[in-house]
Parts: structure tokens; sequence; C-alpha cells
């Protein structure tokens, strides 16, 4: 098999595994073993399960090298750089297709959202919880998570007006001020630990 044949049947299986299985019950081994290759070679192209999912769900970001890029300015400025992350990311309409088949395809099961809210949850939200260094970080980071996934469904797949049609430059500065203050370490959240 040419190599891009071997990268294509790896990730045709790997879409596979993490619709029918998820993300947490899906291996490499298994990937590897369903596209007919060694373990090592999707190791090799991809160096792990994380940049593999990220890889067959066509996201347009690596979360390992994302993440640390979105937190190192700081948090000032942090809820804008956090809308346009989210915007760019969603926005993308392959690995917007691609989730969203992953959700239908496991919204009897459950199985492939659970899957994605593994990814999620592991790949971006605890890793950013880790770094922002704010109390209640996990809450925090929640929040912001599940209001920009709101709005980004109401802007994509709803189509809802005026998010569908809004520039995306205002749009984020109706957002960011949101974002920015569930980050401020000052502001304590009710419900929080602090």
């Amino acid at each position: 098999m040419a190599s891009d044949d071997v990268r294509d049947a790896v990730l045709d299986s790997a879409r596979a595994a993490f619709r029918s299985k998820g993300y947490v019950r899906t291996s490499v081994r298994g990937v590897a073993a369903a596209a007919g290759v060694a373990p090592d070679v999707v190791s090799r192209y991809w160096g792990s399960k994380e940049k593999l999912f990220a890889a067959a769900m066509r996201l347009p970001f690596d979360p390992a090298t994302a993440v640390p890029e979105l937190v190192a300015p700081g948090l000032e400025g942090m809820g804008e750089r956090l809308v346009r992350f989210t915007l760019d990311t969603l926005g993308d309409e392959d690995a917007r297709d691609d989730l969203m088949a992953l959700f239908r395809a496991g919204a009897s099961t459950g199985k492939a959202a659970a899957g994605v809210r593994s990814f999620v949850e592991q790949s971006v939200l605890d890793r950013l919880a880790r770094t922002i260094g704010v109390p209640d970080a996990r809450l925090r980071v929640a929040l912001i998570s599940s209001y920009l996934i709101g709005v980004a469904v109401n802007r994509f797949i709803t189509k809802l007006e005026p998010l569908a049609s809004m520039p995306e430059d205002d749009l984020v500065r109706v957002l960011a001020p949101t974002v920015q203050a569930w980050l401020d370490p000052s502001v304590p959240l009710p419900g929080g630990d602090s």
C-alpha cells in the first residue's frame, strides 16, 4: 500500500471506531488491526490516540499545542482568544460535519457522544483548567465551553439569526467580555470551590 493509502485506511478505520465505540473504548491497536497495519505505523503517523482522533475527525487543531498557545499570553485577552479559537474550530465545515456525524451516530447508544465528551474533557477542558490557574478553574472552563458551543451550534448548525450572519469580529466583541469575566479570579462563582 502506498503511504497515502495507508493513511487513508487508518483514518477511515479510526473514524469508524470512534463513531461506534467512542473515544475511550477505541484503541490505537484496534484501529491498526482494522486498517490492516501494525500499531507502530499508526504511532509513526500520529503519535497518540488524541492526535489520531483530531486527524480522523479533521479537527483543525492539535490540543497538545493549541491549549498552551491559548494560555501562554496570560489571562488578559484570553476571553477573545477562546472565542476566536472556538469559532475558527467549529467554523471549519469538515471538522463540524465529522463531529456532527459522530454525535448522530452515537445518539441512540450514547457511545459516540460520550467519546467526544471524553476527548473534549481530557484533551481540552482539563488541560485548560490545569493551566489557567484561577479558582474554580474546572467550573469556569465548563461554563465557557458550554456557552461557546451553544453559540457555535446556533451560528453554524441551526443558523439562528443574527448570529449566523454576524461578522466574526462583531461576534467576538459581543462574546469575549462574558468569557473574560468567567476567567476573572477576583469574581467568585456561586457554587464554586472558593
